[in-house]
């Protein structure tokens, strides 16, 4: 071992795909006949999109480092400006207000009271996150648009909102560059982001139901704009629900999924073994949404199933979905919200290209845990799935990754994907695997369509024990 790299350590890259069977994506050529486009196999294009080399920051040599320097780093300046739509949701059964966040050029401070929500008609009393205001009736009016610029559609990790740094830090490269060329826009969960809850109805970890409806409308305001999805943490459990659930009639082009703990039931079973799952992660997570809970109380209290005196004891994120997300979805215990929650299976009904980044931590994997365990990653499942690459790296925490300097170095290979994916491939050509392949969970065939085999044994990956509508 080198003196350079005893003190400056490089982290292991590893892809993990389906060995015989790969997407094709078609290259944009105009000057080519079309029978004659170039063919990309979609490990190729992962595999161009991800930095050869995952230098991060020696000082932050754990997990443990990694992921405690995102608190510390909130206060990081990335200068994304929102403004904010308000969506009320269409299905009466899930019916409540949420916030869509917009990027925008950057503006001025303003006391128009209009933009600040200075009524608090929709906004919780400390007011909205920093360089967020709501448009104006006229900037709504004059939103919808022609143009063909790749649009992004982001969800935020748990409690979190549009403010978080870690979001901010992967909208940069595409929004903040002129000429990249990009638009974006977050879709916050129900109570988060300042935003006050109209019902007694939480976000959980497979609400697919505000992100569909927006990226429907998203695709109505925007005809013409390819539209991609990324999510980080919570927020990519729910897109992979959402991709899954959407199958070959999905309207996003490609996602990036980023730190997903994938099964929650898991994940959660790791955070309760050992006292620091315990007594800093779980506790650290239960105390935010605790705090969520607080803020939204009288109007959660609405809730026929909810008793408010079962949160007096809650320390642990386990003993908070207890009392509140099987009380709000009816689930029996907090483990089988886990287990439908969880996206592990929804991954194989994925029918669009995606890019999963994952730490798993090597160094210390055998005596601590992660908030994304390594043990929940579906390595197997993605050796199974021709449409998703899995980016795997020994060390980076939780949505950390943090480089010398303070720069995030997931942020490369997600928009460098996503860049890959909007500049160089043709979108008008659906995806389609090398072969056709019969699985016990249905294929997708030549024509496109899903094979559903006609023996009883078909395993389906989205078949959930929650019962809901979902309006397609």
């Amino acid at each position: 071992m080198s003196v350079f790299s005893r003190f400056f350590p490089q982290a292991q890259v590893s892809l993990v795909h389906c060995e015989e069977n790969q997407v094709i994506l078609t290259a944009k050529n105009d000057k080519t006949a079309e029978s004659e486009k170039r063919q990309i196999r979609l490990i190729d294009l992962a595999r161009e999109a991800t930095p050869a080399t995952c230098n991060l920051n020696p000082l932050l040599f754990n997990g443990h480092l990694q992921t405690g320097w995102t608190t510390i780093k909130e206060t990081t300046e990335i200068p994304i400006y929102y403004k904010r739509k308000i969506f009320e949701q269409e299905i009466p059964a899930l019916a409540g207000q949420f916030a869509v966040d917009f990027v925008v050029p950057a503006y001025p401070k303003t006391t128009d009271p209009e933009a600040t929500d200075e009524a608090r008609k929709y906004t919780l009393p400390s007011g909205l996150p920093a360089r967020t205001t709501f448009f104006s009736k006229e900037e709504l009016a004059a939103l919808p648009s022609n143009d063909t610029k790749p649009m992004l559609v982001a969800l935020h990790g748990l409690t979190g909102g549009s403010h978080e740094v870690y979001l901010r830090a992967a909208l940069a490269p595409l929004v903040l560059d002129e000429t990249a060329g990009w638009e974006a826009c977050v879709v916050n969960g129900r109570g988060c982001a300042q935003m006050k809850l109209s019902t007694p109805l939480l976000f959980n970890a497979r609400a697919t139901w505000d992100v569909r409806q927006v990226i429907k409308w998203l695709r109505k305001t925007f005809p013409n704009r390819p539209l991609f999805g990324i999510g980080f943490s919570l927020g990519a459990n729910i897109l992979v629900n959402y991709l899954g659930e959407e199958g070959e009639n999905c309207l996003l082009n490609a996602a990036v999924i980023c730190a997903n703990p994938w099964n929650l039931d898991v994940t959660n079973i790791a955070l309760r073994s050992t006292w620091l799952g315990a007594e800093v992660y779980s506790a650290h997570m239960a105390v935010s949404l605790v705090n969520l809970f607080n803020q939204h109380v009288d109007e959660l209290t609405h809730h026929p199933r909810l008793n408010v005196d079962d949160m007096k004891d809650v320390k642990y994120i386990h003993e908070f979905d207890r009392a509140v997300q099987c009380a709000l979805w009816g689930y029996p215990t907090e483990g089988a919200y886990h287990r439908d929650a969880s996206s592990t299976d929804s991954l194989l009904a994925i029918r669009i290209p995606f890019l999963a980044i994952n730490a798993e931590d090597d160094p210390v994997r055998d005596f601590i845990l992660y908030i994304s365990v390594k043990q929940a990653i579906p390595y197997d499942e993605f050796k199974q799935t021709p449409y998703g690459v899995l980016l795997t790296t020994s060390w980076g925490g939780h949505l950390g990754w943090f480089e010398l300097g303070g720069c995030r170095w997931f942020t490369k290979p997600a928009a460098n994907f996503l860049n890959l994916i909007a500049k160089t491939i043709d979108l008008s050509v659906t995806p389609m695997p090398e072969k056709d392949k019969e699985g016990l969970y249905g294929e997708t065939l030549a024509n496109g369509s899903i094979h559903k085999p006609s023996h009883p044994s078909v395993f389906y990956p989205v078949n959930r024990k929650l019962s809901m509508t979902i309006d397609n």
